[in-house]
């Protein structure tokens, strides 16, 4: 059982629950020696990103030919130490990481016949509740209601809606409308999760970020995302001591020991974490662990194709610290058409995975077909 070799592919596909707009991947495929292959994917989003993901993949992937699949711990680690001089665990380098760790456990349950979520040491969770990961796009708030309940009407659990966003929506700018989104919202989903997720466009100080969040607390947020950005301990230190809701973020963070730093300043309740940006399954354990010790919730950031799509899904049942999965409520071809079984839910539920590996298989003319460097 030795691995024979890695490739990287970079693709772009259109997102539908963001315009369409044109996302790019750098996914990843692990064959070994009996031609068995795991898929993985590095959660890049821009083209330059995952052409440089490319090489990275390419280069790490050198130091792995003729190596045991199954040593996945072993090969994690040395993947970063490798990488000490442009990247020990950060940026581009814990992409490549990422989509090279995916790629490996899917062959290694392949190769071992059973589950991701049987290798992580199987369930913690029965099931897990679907919530709907969306955009807040339109000038009318109505218009985005209805749109709301129409993806929660099949029993999706919540909904978590992006400010900031392309379009009309203009929210996050203008407090008046913010607490009358929030407000028309909640009363059109009733007692469903509402999260309220602050984009790269809005930038609120901490006076603002008091002032919104001790009005959404009327109406029961679920949690409030990034209302400072990613990286603002004492900005997040003074907004946790004037509002009661719960605080998310650490999305953007590269590996486990940068949520560790951002867990102890005790500014956060909820922190994502990407399997396709934080060094994989193997780095989304470590710090979904780091949640668990210190009674924070993990939260996938599952919001790019069907690979960490699959991924999130086991992860989330085999981590104490996840309480329920974002899906995309509009599926386009990085989800529908990439794999024969895109994570979905029933009734509001999801359930546990199936099938050694990831259990998904790749539409591989798809991929051909999306390559960046066709």
């Amino acid at each position: 059982m030795t691995i024979r070799s890695v490739e990287a592919i970079p693709v772009a596909y259109p997102e539908p629950n963001d315009h369409s707009r044109l996302r790019s991947v750098c996914l990843v495929k692990v064959t070994n020696a009996d031609g068995v292959v795991g898929w993985g994917e590095c959660c890049a989003y821009f083209p330059e990103a995952s052409r440089a993901a490319k090489a990275l993949v390419e280069g790490l992937g050198e130091l792995l030919l003729g190596e045991d699949e199954l040593h996945t711990e072993r090969l994690w680690r040395r993947m970063k130490e490798h990488s000490w001089w442009y990247g020990t665990g950060a940026g581009i380098a814990s992409l490549a990481i990422s989509g090279i760790d995916i790629a490996l456990w899917d062959l290694k349950g392949k190769v071992l016949g059973r589950s991701v979520l049987d290798l992580l040491g199987g369930p913690v969770h029965d099931r897990m509740p679907a919530v709907a990961s969306v955009h807040a796009t339109k000038a009318s708030i109505e218009a985005m209601v209805e749109d709301f309940q129409g993806w929660l009407a099949d029993g999706m659990q919540g909904i978590k809606v992006g400010f900031g966003k392309k379009g009309d929506a203009h929210l996050g700018f203008d407090h008046d409308r913010d607490v009358e989104f929030v407000r028309k919202v909640r009363e059109g989903i009733g007692h469903k999760r509402l999260m309220i997720d602050l984009g790269v466009k809005n930038r609120w100080d901490v006076a603002t970020a008091i002032r919104r969040a001790r009005a959404f607390e009327a109406y029961d947020v679920h949690w409030l995302e990034e209302p400072l950005g990613h990286d603002d301990p004492e900005g997040y230190r003074a907004l946790r001591a004037g509002t009661s809701l719960r605080l998310a973020y650490g999305e953007r963070e590269w590996n486990h020991r940068g949520v560790e730093r951002i867990v102890t300043t005790g500014t956060v309740d909820v922190v994502g974490l990407d399997p396709g940006r934080i060094e994989g399954i193997t780095g989304f354990l470590k710090a979904a662990e780091i949640c668990a010790t210190h009674r924070r919730q993990a939260n996938a950031h599952n919001f790019s194709t069907a690979i960490v799509s699959a991924a999130s899904q086991a992860l989330s049942f085999a981590c104490e610290a996840c309480r329920e999965l974002e899906l995309q409520p509009v599926y386009g071809p990085a989800q529908k058409d990439l794999v024969d079984r895109p994570v979905w839910h029933r009734d509001g539920w999801v359930d546990r995975p199936e099938g050694p590996g990831l259990g998904i298989v790749i539409n591989e003319d798809l991929v051909q077909h999306a390559r960046l460097d066709r």
